[in-house]
């Protein structure tokens, strides 16, 4: 199946659990559910819940249930820590996804909640009782790989690095571990929590997944810097050329374009050798990898 099919079929899944979600929230701050379903449902690529289920489907005896659980908590970080980012006191942009960002949309403070809502709705997705045959032990590894992913051990001081890093020369290895933590710790997170979904899980086979993840991870942010800098605004849905309007290092400006490109190219490889460890058919996984070094946008 092709990625195109996959995402429709995966992001049509994941927007209904994400809207049923919302829904079931009650009434009583209604401009904050607003932004929230704001923030959350305003499209996306969807690319960390679709690696929840194909990495659950891919180990086998996942539930259902329990991967719309790890999907939708991961959704919802990824959207909270876009909302925070887009902030005057961090990125400071207008547009995302081609429209305007939550603080333009409706206030500040309204923004600030909102993510923080939805921060902590993913551990309460989490963390509830699903009847999907995980046990507690399991379920707990799940909140504790999620929550290392996204603060200060993950993508919280990977955005710190970032915002320290504006206006100076970084060398590669120091962007590297910049964007391992900022943008590759959750899109790890997210192949993990899938294969947690799995009953029977091999060790062995979440190492090599884990590998897979913090390759296609670190090949996102190079292929993103390639895209600032080739793409237009419209097709990007958020402002172009933000990296170099706010003196960011990026892979290209490090190692120029073509040189940018072969880094994404040598991650791509280092992800297909990892999945050539696991003894199951990851052709979904394998395309993925390929969607993520040659998008458009």
């Amino acid at each position: 199946m092709s990625v195109v099919l996959l995402q429709q079929q995966y992001g049509e899944r994941i927007d209904a659990v994400l809207s049923r979600t919302l829904h079931e929230l009650d009434e009583l701050a209604p401009e904050l559910k607003a932004a929230m379903e704001y923030g959350l449902l305003q499209g996306g690529k969807r690319v960390r819940p679709m690696l929840v289920y194909a990495s659950g489907e891919l180990l086998g005896n996942a539930s259902p249930r329990a991967l719309d659980a790890a999907a939708a908590a991961v959704e919802c970080i990824h959207a909270y820590s876009l909302i925070h980012d887009d902030l005057p006191a961090m990125d400071n942009d207008d547009l995302r996804r081609g429209k305007p960002t939550v603080h333009k949309a409706f206030d500040e403070a309204t923004a600030i909640l909102a993510g923080d809502a939805l921060q902590t709705l993913a551990f309460e997705l989490l963390s509830r009782q699903w009847d999907d045959g995980l046990d507690a032990g399991r379920r707990l590894r799940m909140v504790q790989e999620l929550a290392r992913a996204s603060g200060y051990a993950g993508m919280c001081g990977g955005q710190a690095l970032d915002m320290q890093s504006e206006g100076k020369l970084i060398d590669q290895s120091r962007l590297e571990t910049l964007h391992r933590h900022k943008t590759g710790a959750l899109i790890r997170a997210a192949v993990r929590l899938g294969a947690l979904c799995a009953r029977d899980l091999d060790e062995a086979h979440l190492n090599a997944l884990s590998r897979y993840a913090e390759a296609i991870g670190l090949a996102f942010q190079v292929q993103d810097d390639i895209l600032d800098i080739t793409t237009d605004t419209q097709t990007l849905g958020k402002t172009r050329g933000k990296d170099l309007v706010q003196q960011k290092s990026t892979y290209p400006a490090l190692l120029g374009l073509d040189g940018a490109r072969q880094l994404a190219q040598q991650l791509y490889q280092q992800s297909l050798a990892a999945l050539a460890e696991i003894p199951y058919p990851t052709h979904t996984l394998e395309a993925f990898a390929h969607y993520i070094v040659k998008r458009e946008f």
